[in-house]
This record gives structure tokens, sequence and C-alpha cells, in this order.
């Protein structure tokens, strides 16, 4: 398996790549709200990208996607394709993932929305045990440690609180590729004895479910939904694993006090 270990000059240039997305979903927050299109979502992020940060959007044209973010809402669980008649209400919970490809480099974030002020109880909790999933998983990052232990970790948890772990997509190495190894599973899995060294930047994005963690991809060959119609939730964000321990590249003005206290 081909690793890449980043020198400094490159961790540099992922870590503005990364800022950037991690602006995207600051910026687009106040728009998150009940009548608003997913395609105006979508524009407006474009925008932000390519006129005000001159950076472009990663997953537009990648591979045949034919939008600049993927919104994802409620049972759909990854790669959703905004639309001009899809329409947010209140209640909704939606995911916005923003990849940035600046000066050569990516870096890919996301995180869930609540739209309005109606969330059920479920809803929240969802929303809540993916985020400290993710949490969880990047505070025992650290060279030497084993790659599965951050599926182990995510899976303990989340399976914890009554939810399940997706299984089919997974998080990924990233840096002048948009997808590089290693692959970053979310539940616990044979690692062939991996171990993290400092240099590597790679992407945790747990996907879970309110039900099973089955899901299906449907016409568009693109939206993932779940198959028993049950919300879905992620949080991403791509990490660093320095000498002592890692560095959230992604990490954005909230969250800065807060992660430390999870």
């Amino acid at each position: 398996m081909k690793i890449f270990i980043k020198n400094s000059e490159e961790i540099k240039k992922i870590y503005k790549s990364c800022q950037l997305a991690a602006e995207v979903l600051e910026m687009i927050e106040a728009y998150i709200l009940p009548g608003i299109s997913t395609e105006e979502i979508n524009n407006i992020c474009h925008n932000y990208i390519t006129k005000i940060q001159k950076a472009k959007p990663a997953t537009l044209g990648y591979k045949g996607f034919p939008k600049s973010i993927c919104i994802s809402k409620n049972n759909v669980v990854c790669h959703g394709i905004s639309n001009k008649n899809d329409i947010l209400k209140n209640g909704d919970i939606v995911n916005i993932d923003v990849t940035i490809l600046y000066n050569n480099y990516y870096g890919d974030t996301s995180k869930m929305f609540f739209v309005g002020n109606n969330i059920s109880i479920e809803s929240k909790l969802l929303c809540l045990t993916a985020q400290k999933s993710l949490y969880k998983a990047i505070n025992i990052l650290k060279p030497g440690i084993r790659l599965y232990k951050i599926g182990q970790v995510i899976q303990n948890y989340v399976e914890s609180k009554k939810f399940s772990v997706v299984r089919n997509y997974c998080g990924h190495g990233i840096g002048k590729n948009f997808h590089e190894n290693p692959q970053i599973l979310h539940y616990k899995s044979n690692d062939y004895g991996f171990l993290l060294k400092p240099g590597m930047i790679f992407t945790i994005e747990p996907m879970i479910n309110v039900g099973h963690y089955d899901v299906y991809i449907t016409n568009d060959n693109w939206t993932v939904k779940t198959k028993d119609k049950t919300n879905s939730a992620q949080y991403e964000h791509t990490v660093l694993i320095t000498n002592s321990g890692s560095k959230i590249l992604t990490i954005r003005q909230e969250e800065k006090k807060k992660f430390m206290k999870i």
C-alpha cells in the first residue's frame, strides 16, 4: 500500500485548502433555513469558493459529479445532488460536504445542519453521536497507533448509542490527490498491521444511521440512501498525524473550544 508522507511545505498547502473548506461551512450556516432549495445552497457555495476564495470546488466534474458540494438530507447518507425542487423544511437535518482544490492540494470536510427549530430528539442525538464518534477517534490519534483502532472507537461508541455505522464508505488519504491510501474504515476491520506515522494526512468521516447500516445508490448513480428510510448523519475532518499526536486541519472556529471537552 503506497502511503504519501507529507513534508512541511505540503502540509502548509493542504492546511490552507482545509481552512478554505472549513470557511465554506461557516459561511453557509446563515442560509440553512426552511424554504431554501438545495440548488440555491450549492450555488451560494460555488460562488463563494470561486469568486471570494479564488479556489476550485473539487467535486464539480469529479468522475462526472454535477455539483460543487454534496448536500445530503435526512435519509440520504452521502453524495446528495442539489436540486431546485428540493426545498429544505423545518425539522430536516442536512449534511454539507465541501472539498476544496487550491494550489493543487485538496482539503475535505463536512458537518450536519439543523433546518429550523423543530428537530426531533432522535435526529439531534443522531447528529451529536456522529460528531462525538469523530472526536473520540481523533483523540486517540498519534504515531504508532494501529489503523483499525479508528474504526473500533467509532463503532463502539455509535453502537453504544443504539445507532449503526455505514460499512460501504470510508475516509481516505488526501493531498495532491482527492483520494489516496490509506482507506479509513469506520468500524473494526483488518488493518494488516498498519501503523500511523507522522506526516500522514487523511479524512475521518463516519456516517451513522438511526436504523440498519444497509444503504443503496439511487438511479442518478451518486445519491446514497438508507435502505430502511431512517435518517443518517455524518461529520468529517481532515487530520494530520504529528510527531506527538494529531492536528485537525479543517477545524472550524465554533469547535476550537468545544473539541477538547468531548
